[in-house]
């Protein structure tokens, strides 16, 4: 399949984009703010998060006492926000990643969710609710029956897709697992015609130099932050 060169100004805002693209049928929208239900994904997203008429749609669309988590630059104050936390991050794209299939990665289904959750838990590798597996297709690799990696699909702006929940079990590690499976997805990912790309956290400094290795390159650096409404 031709790829056609995805335009990546969305990637500024990937979460919208998402929301208002493939992801419309799980988006929950107010004006130019929306989020995800709960279940799914704990991200909100602005159409302009340096907007505060934007913020003032995401207020109404959350209720008093909210806390959102929204990604991008923010303007200095917020008129009844306030910055809880934040966390600088990186996002990296594909340019040169080669894919390749693994007989040993299986399609994960909403009856996976529990090791899923578990894996998750012990690995550490962001975040994932009972039903974020809805955002794309995850595949994993079992040992012995057991769930010991994982990797699959998040945000989908148009023309890009991006990979998350990459982690291995802790004793399986040096193994090339997630390399693997990342390989997997991403070949999927270009099937359809589109371009992977990912985020990870900015101090992850060993994640950064394994996907810079394998084929992706920094596009620019972003920020997470935790906002409470106060008003």
């Amino acid at each position: 399949m031709t790829t056609v060169t995805p335009d990546r100004a969305v990637l500024d805002n990937p979460i919208w984009h998402s929301l208002t693209g493939a992801h419309a049928h799980l988006a929950e929208l107010h004006g130019r703010a929306g989020r995800y239900p709960d279940e799914v994904a704990q991200f909100y997203a602005l159409a302009d998060p340096e907007d505060p008429g934007a913020w003032a749609d995401l207020a109404e669309l959350t209720g008093p006492g909210a806390e959102v988590a929204v990604a991008g630059r923010v303007p200095a104050r917020l008129p009844g926000w306030e910055l809880v936390a934040e966390i600088p991050g990186v996002q990296l794209v594909d340019v040169s990643l080669r894919v390749a299939p693994n007989a040993e990665a299986v399609r994960l289904t909403a009856a996976d969710v529990p090791e899923i959750l578990d894996l998750i838990e012990r690995t550490r590798p962001g975040p994932f609710r009972p039903r974020t597996i809805e955002l794309g297709t995850y595949l994993g690799i079992r040992r012995q029956g057991a769930l010991v990696a994982m990797a699959g699909e998040r945000m989908r702006p148009p023309g890009w897709t991006e990979i998350s929940a990459v982690c291995t079990d802790p004793a399986y590690r040096g193994q090339g697992l997630a390399t693997s499976l990342v390989r997997v997805v991403a070949a999927g990912i270009r099937a359809r015609g589109e371009t992977p790309f990912l985020h990870t956290a900015a101090e992850n400094a060993p994640a950064i130099r394994l996907y810079e290795a394998i084929g992706f390159r920094l596009r620019r650096r972003t920020t997470f932050g935790r906002y409470r409404l106060i008003r």
